[in-house]
């Protein structure tokens, strides 16, 4: 029973010596059962459901009395603070999330669909009318009949290959077929992809080969998952949950990979007897901050329902070939990609922090000539300069510091205090009274219809300008530079990639694949050829039961 030593937390330590209290363990044990909980407790904060342990470290458990264990594995009730199955130990919150994620899918995916053609005629014509003949293999009309027969499934595919054309091709579907119009939900993990979906269910819905009458009764708006659940914060429940369900017939759920093991839970239970979920996203990507890789998972799990879109329909192909290697983990290939001297894809050569400046200045030039909020919003979301780690050299910390000092001696910004005329800031943290929440980016500047005076404005999904007095604004960072975790759902022209001096065990393929798939044409990177390679070859491996519950269900 070896636990190795990790940077363990103040939280880690005393949660585990709170525990080791309340044992039925001996004094020459106790350590021992701490080390362990410190072990569960440190690897849970990076991202693991569970720990793997041994058969000593089992049976010490399962002597302090403070275990569920699989004999009473079915019991949801107990007050027990861990659990233990097979050879996995969890904190007992996380093992019930899994638990009920598992039973609830296994539900939904031997449900009886209603609305389904009537003939194999009836459904032939539907599909030509909106997806025409092809000779060749149509991935989303093979997922379009996937989710049409089916309550629950899940698209993904990387960015480009059409998830949210065929979704909404999916919903006018289900409209037609319905017997009375379906109620649906759609949703994202973070307001920034919650707005992109929604903008992109607008454009595609316009194109439907259907009536006004099933073109209405598909929503534009999209929410937050926080928002459609109804948070209650500061309490980690919701409005919504298995006593009191969502309305909706169907649930669509955008950026899944981005959702942890928790919230996807919590979403699950709050499905209403019979209700279909459609999960879109690309499970190549990082998985989600917190604990759980649950769409990587699901899409190991349930095969039958899951459909990858192939064809990518936005990228450069040189963007594509990178993202290829990446993913493939073709180190050798991915670098000799980068050293082609092509134009979308290179190592930057130039000034880093003066690069960064330079793609500032027309945004900035906008705010100068008080032009509307929407096109400010737009110009400086065409760059984003990347981040794999937040503190020390290359780090969001230390580019947003220097960027800001070079604006201000080149007198674009006007550095009078935290707050000034120009400020791109993202929110770190959820405040549901005011409508703002974690990876929301905003922008100071000075409001013509209040004398002149800083205030921080914000644009909804639905189009809509919120603003409010920098001293309302919750926690939140400058953001001329942003970790490519906090990148996830959004999208830009250009990006600037920026990788650490040295090796790190934060970066991975996942990392390096994430980032790519957020420029739409032109990608840079900082980075020299022996981080980049080790960065390519490893990838995250986290510690889940998920997959093996829906074997061992079945």
């Amino acid at each position: 029973m070896i636990f190795e030593k990790q940077p363990f937390s103040r939280l880690d330590m005393v949660f585990a010596r709170f525990l080791s209290e309340r044992s039925l363990l001996d004094p020459t044990q106790k350590q021992a059962f701490e080390n362990i909980v410190m072990s569960l407790s440190f690897e849970q904060s990076q991202g693991h459901s569970c720990i793997q342990i041994d058969d000593e470290a089992k049976t010490l458990i399962i002597a302090s009395g403070l275990a569920l264990i699989d004999t009473n594995s079915h019991d949801t009730t107990t007050t027990l603070p861990l659990a233990i199955e097979q050879d996995r130990l969890y904190l007992h919150r996380y093992w019930l999330y899994e638990s009920r994620l598992a039973q609830q899918l296994s539900k939904i995916t031997q449900l009886k669909v209603s609305n389904k053609p009537k003939t194999t005629a009836d459904f032939s014509t539907l599909l030509d009318k909106y997806f025409g003949n092809s000779e060749t293999i149509d991935w989303q009309l093979a997922a379009a009949t996937m989710a049409i027969n089916q309550a629950f499934c899940m698209i993904t595919g990387g960015p480009g290959t059409g998830k949210t054309t065929t979704v909404v091709k999916i919903l006018a579907l289900l409209q037609e077929l319905s017997d009375q119009p379906l109620l649906i939900a759609l949703a994202a993990p973070t307001g920034k992809a919650a707005m992109r979906l929604q903008e992109s269910i607008g454009f595609n819905k316009a194109a439907l080969p259907c009536i006004a009458a099933i073109k209405s009764a598909i929503p534009e708006s999209v929410t937050t998952l926080h928002r459609l659940l109804g948070a209650k914060p500061p309490s980690p429940y919701f409005r919504h949950n298995a006593k009191q369900p969502l309305v909706y017939d169907l649930v669509v759920v955008d950026e899944a990979s981005m959702v942890d093991l928790a919230l996807m839970s919590k979403l699950v239970d709050a499905l209403k007897p019979g209700a279909r979920l459609i999960l879109l996203g690309d499970k190549d990507q990082l998985a989600s901050v917190e604990s759980g890789a649950v769409l990587a998972d699901l899409t190991t799990a349930l095969p039958q329902q899951t459909l990858e879109l192939q064809k990518s329909h936005r990228f450069d192909e040189d963007i594509k070939n990178l993202a290829t290697a990446i993913n493939q983990q073709q180190d050798l290939e991915a670098w000799r990609l980068l050293q082609t001297g092509n134009k979308n894809i290179a190592l930057l050569e130039t000034d880093l922090i003066d690069y960064i400046s330079k793609q500032q200045i027309d945004y900035l030039r906008l705010i100068t000539a008080r032009a509307e909020f929407s096109d400010i919003y737009k110009a400086f979301n065409r760059f984003q300069a990347l981040c794999a780690t937040r503190l020390g050299k290359n780090s969001v910390s230390d580019i947003n510091h220097a960027v800001e000092i070079l604006l201000s001696n080149k007198k674009l910004i006007h550095l009078s205090g935290l707050w000034y005329c120009g400020r791109p800031i993202m929110i770190t943290q959820n405040n549901a009274a005011l409508q703002l929440y974690n990876g929301d980016i905003g922008i100071c500047l000075r409001d013509k219809e209040q004398e002149d005076q800083l205030r921080v404005f914000f644009q909804r999904a639905d189009g809509s300008i919120k603003k409010y007095l920098p001293a309302r604004i919750p926690h939140c960072e400058t953001v001329f530079a942003m970790t490519i975790h906090k990148s996830q759902g959004s999208e830009f022209e250009e990006v600037l990639i920026i990788l650490p001096e040295t090796i790190s065990p934060v970066l991975t393929k996942e990392l390096l694949y994430t980032a790519i798939t957020r420029a739409k044409k032109t990608i840079k990177l900082v980075t020299n050829e022996a981080v980049f390679s080790s960065t390519v070859r490893q990838r995250v491996q986290r510690v889940t039961g998920l997959i093996n519950r829906f074997s061992t269900i079945r």
